[in-house]
């Protein structure tokens, strides 16, 4: 059946799991920030809205909690298996947490406005992901080279599971000491070492398919060195300590630089598809520099670039990394071209310039009003023609005939 054909059903997104997982991740790119849209533009022109949460804590979780897990999940029980030997997992692994993620986020977002659903909602993404967390465990560790990153990437889903149950404990108490510890952990003990991990393995598994000559360069060293300085950076946090992350900060960030350029930034070009790839990792050593200068400013008493680093990871790295990953896996597991139409590099670059407008706003304090509105409603349009383009491949079956 043709790709282009009209004919779309539901029953597809169950035919793997990167098809539930990457069409619920694409609707969460477009309804977490709708609420911040609505609280952005209400600042902007002083009005106060009647949130159940407080919206700050309520941007920070789905930014972190509600979008990338399941771009996360279903990259993992997608390539995971294939890392270590399995075969293509069955629908019945994935559907019913699938399911419960489904329920359990219709449930917090309608918490809201009625607070009675905040602790149920939670309740059920937690069993949702430690249910996921169980299926992929003998993948992870099941004997075979695959394991150097697939452990790693397993480890980082449990220290997740562990930051949303401190968001849990938030959701319970009201304590924002729990919103704060649960957001550091899902940032630098969850989102950067599977980020990191991927990156690791697949930009030079890619890069060597397409570009000749290319040096598959991938030293365990790199990839150890890179997760302990997540985990340290966290961990520093979490204890109090955040003015002397620059000593770990600072370092990762030269180690991101170099494999920037060792994977070959320049040459990527080449191939838009995996240029969008390199673009996304070379965001690291962007927002690691940044936590590091503003560590060492606060080491000596300055407080500068505000909310800046956390934004160049997340929109910077984390966002434009998942577009790219989310994109091919679509294009080559549909059975399509591994080939970025204009559209989709085009969108590769509007990201990048969401995040520099978010970073301008932390920069620019007499315009943050208005750079914000601007950044979230430059966000919902570049999320939405990207929907637009890949949403319905997930509800259509495979252009050339194939399961999957």
């Amino acid at each position: 059946m043709n790709q282009q054909s009209p004919t779309t059903h539901f029953r597809w997104l169950l035919a793997a799991p990167h098809r539930a997982m990457f069409f619920s991740g694409a609707v969460q790119l477009l309804l977490a920030m709708l609420p911040w849209a609505a609280e952005m533009l209400a600042r902007l022109i002083g009005v106060a809205l009647p949130w159940a949460w407080p919206p700050g804590w309520w941007h920070a979780m789905l930014a972190v909690y509600g979008i990338f897990p399941f771009f996360v999940f279903g990259f993992l029980l997608t390539a995971m298996p294939r890392w270590q030997g399995y075969g293509d997992l069955p629908r019945e692994v994935f559907r019913r947490p699938w399911y419960l993620l489904l329920l359990g986020w219709g449930l917090i977002y309608l918490s809201m406005l009625l607070p009675a659903l905040r602790v149920p909602g939670v309740a059920l993404v937690f069993v949702a992901w430690a249910w996921l967390v169980i299926v992929l465990a003998p993948i992870a560790f099941r004997a075979g080279n695959g394991r150097l990153h697939a452990v790693p990437a397993w480890v980082a889903t449990v220290l997740g599971l562990t930051g949303w149950a401190l968001w849990g404990l938030f959701a319970v108490t009201g304590d924002g000491g729990w919103a704060r510890a649960a957001i550091e952990l899902g940032v630098w003990c969850f989102l950067l070492p599977v980020f990191f991990t991927v990156s690791h393995r697949m930009i030079p598994f890619f890069s060597s398919a397409v570009l000749p000559d290319y040096d598959a360069f991938r030293p365990p060293w790199a990839l150890f060195m890179m997760l302990g300085a997540a985990l340290g950076h966290g961990a520093l946090v979490l204890l109090g300590a955040a003015a002397m992350t620059w000593v770990i900060d600072l370092p990762a960030a030269a180690l991101a630089f170099f494999l920037t350029i060792r994977w070959g930034l320049v040459r990527s070009f080449a191939v838009q598809l995996l240029a969008m790839l390199h673009l996304g990792f070379m965001w690291l050593g962007i927002a690691l520099t940044l936590f590091g200068v503003q560590s060492f400013a606060a080491w000596q008493g300055v407080a500068v670039l505000g909310l800046a680093p956390l934004h160049a990871l997340v929109i910077g790295m984390f966002t434009v990394v998942a577009m790219s990953m989310v994109s091919r896996v679509t294009l080559g597991h549909s059975g399509q071209a591994l080939s970025a139409d204009a559209m989709t590099w085009r969108l590769c670059w509007a990201v990048q310039g969401v995040a520099v407008l978010r970073i301008a706003a932390e920069l620019w304090p007499a315009a943050n009003g208005l750079l914000l509105v601007l950044t979230v409603a430059c966000w919902l349009g570049v999320f939405g023609l990207w929907a637009r383009r890949y949403v319905p491949i997930y509800l259509r079956p495979r252009v050339d005939g194939k399961a999957g």
